[in-house]
């Protein structure tokens, strides 16, 4: 009888530590999640510092089109407005956020195609500078993007997999949703002037 109970307790712990183990590597993934979503979010912010700078030097070098330096700040203004907590993250949540980023885009996208109509802003040398800058961010951006969707599809293939699927369940580990390509994201843009 003994012996039994040697065997069962030992199964026991035996099943805790392979437990402790999965239950950390899913941590750590979801933890990676986390960092990853942050440094999306700290791209956005940069953008979102940069292009009122942007604003800022365009306004002061050019009489220029109103409604276009308008949308950039309404479109800034949204985009900013669009928080989310990583841990909590829903798809939907995902979509909202990326339509705000995509309609700040899109504004930016006008405002840069519009300066081109004025010489002197383009020979600006701190517009060239923040218009660099913005460009660098956007691959930032997109940089990060791809980090956080390789740490997403990492962590939801580590939960959804035999055994820790078993695991993910019991200890309240969900999937998390991915960076999806904007509509009409695989035509290049018309550029009109």
């Amino acid at each position: 009888m003994k012996k039994t109970g040697l065997i069962v307790l030992g199964i026991i712990v035996l099943l805790v530590i392979i437990g402790g183990m999965r239950y950390n590597g899913m941590k750590t993934a979801q933890l990676d999640v986390d960092k990853s979503w942050g440094n999306v979010e700290s791209q956005y912010q940069r953008r979102s510092d940069l292009i009122g700078n942007l604003v800022n030097t365009v306004k002061g070098a050019a009489d220029f089109e109103k409604s276009t330096l308008e949308a950039v700040v309404k479109a800034r203004a949204s985009a900013s407005s669009v928080q989310i907590d990583p841990s909590n993250m829903t798809p939907q949540q995902m979509q909202q956020f990326q339509q705000a980023q995509g309609q700040l885009s899109q504004s930016l996208g006008r405002l840069l195609v519009t300066v081109e109509k004025y010489p002197e802003l383009k020979a600006n040398q701190n517009f060239l500078q923040l218009q660099s800058q913005l460009e660098g961010t956007e691959n930032r951006i997109n940089y990060a993007r791809d980090e956080y969707t390789g740490a997403v599809t990492t962590y939801n293939k580590k939960i959804a997999t035999f055994p820790n699927v078993i695991f993910a369940g019991m200890m309240g580990f969900k999937e998390r949703p991915v960076f999806q390509s904007d509509p009409g994201a695989d035509k290049a843009p018309t550029v009109q002037f």
